[in-house]
């Protein structure tokens, strides 16, 4: 008997240490994958960068363990894709781009960036051509820069124009017994609508109709330049839903050059390169183009990134909204004042890509600009959106530059607390006593709704922090409080209309903001450095464990556009009590 346990304790421990054993191996493995990914490229003579057009843009990807170990590929990083438009411009070795068109889930404002890329690469000389099963209107407004255009003989090409459709919770909450108090500052304040409301209010409709139909206006116009077709005849395909037209009547209609399958495209492609129909064609993609080493002269200009909703800590819900991106003021304050303390680095770009967020961390993000700035010249490119928190933390930098389509301005905050009382007491049956030393000192109980006393104190707290924010924008963009009144009340413009207001100085995207930050540094020459640096392959695995990462990634690709409106629902209790964020989710389709 003495043996028989001798012998299971040793197969036990056999298999621990065998356990650890292919364990360690396995990230070794990891480790080895990841690693020779990130070796240098070299780039074949002859070859073409292929730009896939699909799944979900954002603002960097970067190397992403948990994708990789997944073959997820359905992310596309615009800093990643614009660097690899660059450096295909300068690389003598790549002779063209090949779009391969998909349904691409973008933004207005990040697709400008890109198109405006693929402009300048023709500077070159070089060509850029584009094919695919399916365009989406995103992938399409890209597409169209391109020499040729083709797609399949049975593909679609979605062309119908911009809608957005908010959803409103106040009758699904009450079923379940649940309110939201709320107070704001600003009549176009309307992100608490979708929770007191069924349908927009008048002033939300008005500022929605503006910046979508700008937003289209845009779009149609670049389209129209580049495809050689009136505008009015854009808007017209549109009304009558071309996404459904045979693919060869798409022709006629000049939206594209021709129809083909893909095994043709390859003859066309190996055309352009000059090589014969039995040889390969050399494609270097955009992870490998990361890879490609460049040319460094000059005086450093860092380029921060700083996109997702604005936090005073981190969530750490398996289900963050902007694909579990944050802006934790903590974090960033400390990576800007190290900036501020790197004697190597001349100025600061701050990409801001933002709906904004908690009050309070926005004022600490103000704070430490206005510190950077003593120092050394700050920049703000605007992404997508700078809108609310993501204005309250630019508008004190020296300059501000955005796409036309950019969402920016609402300059308002509002407060929402959740009253469960009525579920917790008619729903579930609890019963509640009070005893207290104070007479407010139950303030936020989920025993009772708030009275009207303490309603009171919250709206001068609130109207307190509008005022701050007001003073804020004025000192920054050195307007008086009335002037800045005059834009605000929550009011979301579109950065085309916003340069008119003195929102914004400058029409364009991160090129742009950084030749005008070398500018105010008064360097000649300069190179562009990217923070904060990305997480070590072990950080990312541990966090994307701990914070639910990945699981985020699969519920957003579940729930489509569900998934902006019910995470807000699951993180409300976590979230600061005053926001300066935008109207609703935006979800232009």
């Amino acid at each position: 008997m003495k043996d028989f346990f001798k012998y299971v304790a040793a197969t036990v421990v056999g298999l621990i240490l065998f356990g650890i054993i292919l364990t360690f191996f396995g990230i070794l493995s990891i480790v080895g994958m990841i690693t020779s990914g990130q070796a240098t490229t070299n780039v074949s003579k002859n070859s073409v960068l292929v730009l896939k057009l699909d799944g979900l843009l954002e603002e960097q990807v970067g190397v992403n363990i948990m994708n990789t170990l997944n073959g997820n590929t359905n992310s596309l990083g615009l800093q990643e894709t614009l660097s690899a438009i660059k450096k295909a411009k300068e690389n003598e070795n790549i002779k063209g781009i090949y779009i391969e068109g998909g349904m691409l889930s973008a933004d207005g404002a990040s697709l400008q960036e890109i198109r405006n890329a693929l402009v300048d690469y023709k500077k070159s000389g070089k060509w850029v051509v584009a094919y695919a099963d399916t365009y989406s209107q995103a992938s399409y407004y890209v597409a169209s820069v391109a020499d040729k255009v083709w797609l399949n003989p049975s593909g679609e090409l979605d062309w119908h124009g911009f809608s957005v459709t908010p959803m409103f919770f106040k009758d699904v909450l009450n079923k379940f017994g649940v309110k939201m108090q709320t107070i704001k500052v600003g009549k176009y304040k309307s992100a608490t609508e979708m929770f007191t409301e069924d349908k927009m209010s008048e002033p939300s409709r008005q500022q929605t109709e503006a910046y979508i139909n700008g937003s289209w206006q845009i779009l149609c116009k670049a389209v129209s330049e580049s495809r050689k077709i009136s505008v009015d005849s854009l808007n017209a395909y549109a009304d009558r839903i071309i996404t459904f037209d045979e693919a060869k009547n798409l022709v006629k209609l000049k939206l594209i050059d021709g129809v083909m399958y893909s095994d043709q495209v390859k003859v066309e492609v190996k055309k352009l390169l000059g090589i014969n129909e039995d040889e390969t064609i050399n494609q270097v993609d955009v992870a490998a183009m990361a890879n490609v080493k460049e040319d460094r002269k000059g005086e450093e200009i860092a380029v921060y990134y700083a996109f997702g909703d604005i936090v005073d800590e981190a969530t750490n819900s398996p289900m963050t909204l902007t694909s579990g991106h944050e802006i934790i003021a903590k974090e960033v304050c400390a990576d800007l004042e190290k900036l501020m303390n790197n004697e190597d680095v001349k100025a600061v770009v701050i990409r801001v890509n933002s709906p904004g967020g908690s009050a309070y961390a926005s004022e600490q993000l103000w704070h430490q600009i206005e510190l950077l700035k003593q120092k050394k010249p700050v920049v703000i490119s605007m992404g997508d959106y700078a809108a609310s928190g993501g204005y309250y933390m630019s508008c004190n930098s020296n300059w501000i530059v955005a796409q036309p389509n950019t969402l920016t301005g609402s300059i308002g905050i509002f407060g929402m607390i959740p009253d469960v009382s009525q579920f917790l007491t008619q729903k579930v049956g609890l019963k509640f006593d009070e005893v207290k030393t104070n007479k407010n000192a139950s303030i936020g109980t989920m025993s009772r709704p708030m009275n009207a006393e303490e309603i009171g104190y919250l709206t001068k707290y609130i109207n307190r922090g509008y005022d701050l924010f007001r003073k804020r924008v004025a000192d920054g963009r050195k307007m008086t409080i009335e002037q800045v009144e005059e834009v605000a009340q929550g009011h979301v413009f579109l950065a085309q209309d916003a340069l008119k207001l003195k929102l914004v100085d400058e029409l364009g995207g991160l090129d742009q903001a950084v030749a005008k930050a070398a500018k105010l540094a008064k360097l000649d020459e300069y190179y562009t450095t990217n923070y904060p640096a990305p997480a070590d392959i072990l950080d990312q695995l541990f966090s994307s464990m701990k914070n639910g990462n990945y699981l985020d990634e699969q519920a957003r690709l579940a729930l489509g556009e569900f998934y902006e409106p019910i995470s807000m629902i699951t993180r409300i209790k976590n979230m600061s009590t005053v926001q300066a964020r935008l109207p609703y989710f935006i979800q232009i389709r």
